[in-house]
């Protein structure tokens, strides 16, 4: 069996995916690792047999699908973000990687490690390898003749050092959910408007009884309520309608109120009492209807574009995207696979649905040019070597170039007729299985030799080192983080994940969107300064 999996390489890979699958549903104290197990599967396998290998292009391929995947679908997100906490943002990122290297020198002037090892193991905590292969071009370039032994023990380090930079984040968030007694539902509930997170969406009818309100439009009471609200049918003397900003309300009416729970219940407060919806739903001449949106002409523009007042009597209150159901909005972009929820006349509804499409299949394909080309350009903005003072250079490689682009790709949604956005079920699938396809060859590649670090003299020295390293840093930056900077600790997950399992395992920490949009914000910072911090670390110790 060894030598079978020894020469069939994706056999193997496939066989600790499907083991780590099972491992990771395996909940432990109210906690499971999920996809995360893979890696440990891996590592647990790569430490039984030193011949188990897993070919590097499976690994590019995993980052480069789970970068990329991220990036499409953080876009919005990370620059609407960006723009409101940018500085805040950065500032704790550049503090918690300065943090990082001042621990490496400590260890490096307590542990009496060669520099080397040291900066291995500071790569190796950071988990980025394209700082690994900084380091390792600039000792190329210095030309001492200790080289060759200076790039070995930076693997050395590295390697020992990489699965604690891993787990030791988990068990510090872990810890510090529990010790700062995180209530992730009041967090992003306090969050809904400022960042896009899940929120449960309803409709309620609504009796209008406040006379304030008698004789105004739409428009000027949701402007007086401050809240975020949609509108459906509209009751007033026996007569149905689909209600618009320029409806009027007045006292008697029975509106549909569609919105969040909390400024739904706000809105029926302040407008009246609950209603009986059955008085709307008795109004044969308009129906409710959820449809697919496929069609590549409406993708990646907003409702009001769409004028849809002018062509249909007809009104969007919801949409659904993925399992997440999200008030339609003026400014809302469609994306392709979206189920659109509206009201219109009967004798339109055939209309509309090819008007949006309206078909599964082509709700759930991937464009292959459009995402092909995407990758392409990541990968080839990826090469790029940018020249520093010092002598000091870095490329965003195959992590940064896909995942810049697909941020700036997903803000940009369409370039004319190119849509480049995915639809939601096929970026999950690319995402699980790129992260997938990494773990497992990571846990491959470094089981042996975190095997074999145990047995050296130093060894120990340098798990420890990787070890206090990672916690460490994980432990104060958190605390900082959430103490100092004020960053919500949901976000702030995102931040702490430098690693894809962690942002896995952070995810289902929260069940919400809030770690990867923070994930999405740090990782291009991280990862560039990453590089940089890693060859001043080698040049100054």
């Amino acid at each position: 069996m060894d030598q079978l999996l020894a020469k069939n390489p994706l056999l193997l890979i496939f066989l600790v995916a499907a083991i780590g699958y099972l491992v990771g549903r395996v909940r432990v104290f109210g906690a499971s690792l999920g996809t995360a197990a893979v890696l440990f599967v891996g590592l647990g396998f790569g430490m039984f047999n030193p011949h188990f290998e897993a070919p590097t292009i499976v690994f590019q391929l995993g980052l480069i699908l789970f970068v990329y995947s991220v990036g499409i679908s953080s876009g919005p997100a990370f620059f609407e973000t960006f723009k409101k906490n940018g500085f805040r943002d950065m500032g704790f990122v550049l503090f918690s990687l300065f943090l990082s290297a001042l621990f490496a020198s400590v260890l490096y002037l307590t542990l009496h490690l060669d520099k080397s090892t040291v900066v291995g193991v500071y790569c190796g905590s950071t988990t980025n390898t394209p700082a690994l292969a900084g380091v390792t071009d600039l000792i190329n370039r210095l030309g001492n003749p200790l080289k060759e032994q200076w790039v070995k023990d930076l693997v050395v380090g590295y390697t020992y050092s990489y699965p604690m930079g891993v787990l030791g984040v988990i068990i510090v968030l872990k810890y510090a959910e529990k010790w700062l007694k995180v209530d992730y539902e009041a967090e992003k509930n306090s969050l809904r408007k400022q960042y896009a997170v899940d929120e449960e969406i309803a409709g309620r009818a609504v009796e209008i009884t406040n006379a304030a309100v008698d004789g105004m439009s739409l428009r000027d009471v949701v402007k007086e309520m401050g809240l975020v609200l949609g509108f459906g049918r509209i009751y007033h003397k026996g007569h149905v309608s689909i209600a618009n900003w320029d409806t009027r309300l007045h006292v008697g009416d029975i509106l549909m109120v569609i919105g969040g729970v909390i400024d739904l219940q706000s809105a029926i407060n302040y407008l009246g009492i609950d209603s009986d919806e059955n008085i709307l739903d008795n109004y044969k001449n308009y129906e409710v209807k959820r449809i697919f949106v496929s069609r590549p002409e409406v993708v990646g523009r907003t409702l009001s574009s769409l004028n849809l007042s002018e062509k249909f009597d007809a009104v969007i209150t919801r949409i659904r995207r993925g399992d997440v159901d999200m008030l339609a909005q003026s400014d809302t972009v469609l994306e392709i696979g979206d189920r659109i929820r509206f009201i219109a006349r009967k004798q339109d509804l055939k209309a509309l649905s090819r008007f949006f499409g309206d078909s599964y299949y082509e709700s759930s394909k991937v464009n292959l040019f459009s995402f092909g080309l995407g990758i392409a350009i990541g990968l080839l903005i990826g090469t790029i070597e940018f020249q520093l003072p010092g002598g000091l250079q870095f490329k965003l490689g195959f992590a940064g170039g896909p995942l810049v682009v697909g941020l700036v790709m997903s803000a940009l949604r369409r370039t004319g007729p190119i849509v480049w956005t995915l639809p939601y079920s096929s970026n999950i699938t690319l995402r699980q299985l790129g992260l997938t396809l990494l773990l497992a060859v990571i846990g491959l590649q470094s089981g042996h030799s975190f095997m074999e670090s145990l047995s050296r003299i130093d060894g120990l020295n340098i798990f420890l080192a990787g070890s206090l390293l990672s916690m460490l840093t994980a432990f104060v930056s958190i605390l900082v983080g959430y103490k100092l900077f004020k960053i919500p600790f949901s976000v702030l997950l995102g931040f702490m994940s430098n690693q894809p399992a962690i942002l896995e395992f952070a995810s289902g920490m929260s069940k919400n969107r809030l770690p990867q949009i923070g994930y999405a914000i740090m990782f291009p910072i991280s990862m560039i300064m990453k590089i940089l911090y890693a060859q001043v670390l080698f040049l100054l110790l």
